[in-house]
């Protein structure tokens, strides 16, 4: 489950330029490892994870702040039991998400990974290639 929260700019035209992504991440589930073009920075709000931050793992909790450089691989696992919510922050309102591993849904474990470009602003996305 995820939620979206985009800068409006203002009424001088500055244009918008962070987005924060809300997510809730169930109990076995996860957040394939993956690269944005853009630096991300994650924030633990609640429940452990296992990250994954290039060839690094490490188990996390409440109050950890991951800071991604673009281009790094990574992901973020439940490693608990009770639900896993984080804020990602991106300085951007539209990013592309290159899945470098699937989280497959059941009948599709033979699909590659994709590459998607997220508008942030509306919540639509289209496959790049």
């Amino acid at each position: 489950m995820w939620g979206l929260k985009v800068d409006p700019g203002d009424e001088n035209g500055r244009v918008d330029s962070l987005a924060i992504i809300a997510e809730e991440i169930a109990p076995g589930d996860a957040i394939p490892l993956h690269t944005h073009e853009v630096d991300e920075a994650i924030t633990i709000l609640s429940g452990h994870a296992e990250t994954r931050l290039g060839e690094e793992r490490r188990r996390v909790g409440a109050g950890t702040v991951i800071f991604i450089p673009a281009g790094t691989p990574h992901g973020t696992a439940n490693a608990g039991d009770e639900p896993l919510q984080i804020h990602a922050v991106f300085p951007a309102t539209s990013i592309e998400i290159v899945m470098l591993e699937r989280n497959p849904a059941p009948g599709t474990e033979a699909d590659t990974p994709r590459r998607n470009r997220h508008d942030l602003r509306t919540g639509s996305f289209e496959a790049i290639e």
